[in-house]
């Protein structure tokens, strides 16, 4: 096992959530998003957070049970990130989002607001996603309004809605 030199669990701040012990965590090393002996959001355990690349847990956020933040990637505000969930590349998860069960948040993709991606839905590419998405699917365009999508036909009906709006004068 490698040594984590990136980033320590403090084991005197902790919360309590959902039966699990988070930890929040300091950087032990400066990165392009944090510097040295800044504290971060918290997590569960070190498979939470990567010890490679510039991925970082900010704030109140919190990364738990085998959800993971790696590449790039960060999460802050009151976002959450749990269960099978990962993410990862640049993505960004904030605000009060949640991104769990199976779902993956990749590429150069946002999730804000008080959006929930779950299941095993896919947000990459440059997705911007501040809508609930209750769906097994693939988004890779701005999806913003407060909506409820919850089969890829509506999801296809309401690619063709917006494509209509961006084309109409």
């Amino acid at each position: 096992m490698v040594e984590n030199k990136k980033y320590e669990l403090i084991k005197t701040d902790t919360k309590e959530f959902m039966g699990k012990t988070l930890f929040r965590i300091k950087a032990l090393i400066n990165g392009n998003y944090f510097e040295k002996g800044e504290l971060g959001g918290y997590i569960e355990k070190e498979l939470n957070l990567s010890i490679n690349g510039d991925a970082w847990v900010y704030g109140n956020a919190m990364v738990y049970g085998n959800a993971m933040v790696y590449g790039n990637a960060r999460v802050y505000g009151n976002a959450m990130v749990y269960g099978n969930a990962m993410v990862y590349g640049n993505a960004m998860v904030y605000g009060n989002a949640m991104v769990y069960g199976d779902a993956w948040v990749y590429g150069n993709a946002r999730v804000y607001g008080d959006a929930w991606v779950y299941g095993n839905a896919r947000v990459y590419g440059n997705a911007m996603v501040s809508a609930r998405i209750d769906l097994d699917c693939e988004i890779d365009f701005e999806l913003t309004p407060r909506i409820i999508i919850n089969s890829k036909r509506k999801l296809e009906k309401y690619k063709k809605v917006m494509l209509n709006l961006s084309t109409e004068e």
